[in-house]
């Protein structure tokens, strides 16, 4: 599953993550469409927000792209 489809299925927005993480729609925006992936620490923040697992999350990032340390 992609970030896209894990946000869509969790019926929330681009917009509305960024705002329960203090972060900017852009850098949402680039998660969602595989640009660049987050920082390894806000990975457990993404998954409470998203009401995920952090394998989950990480699944959605591990097409062969690193997870920005």
């Amino acid at each position: 599953m992609t970030f896209k489809k894990l946000l869509e299925s969790k019926n929330i927005t681009q917009v509305e993550l960024a705002r329960e993480l203090g972060l900017s729609q852009s850098a949402i925006s680039l998660y969602t469409s595989g640009k660049r992936a987050p920082r390894i620490l806000l990975l457990p923040r993404i998954a409470e927000a998203l009401g995920c697992t952090m394998e989950e999350l990480l699944k959605c990032f591990a097409d062969g792209k690193e997870v920005d340390q």
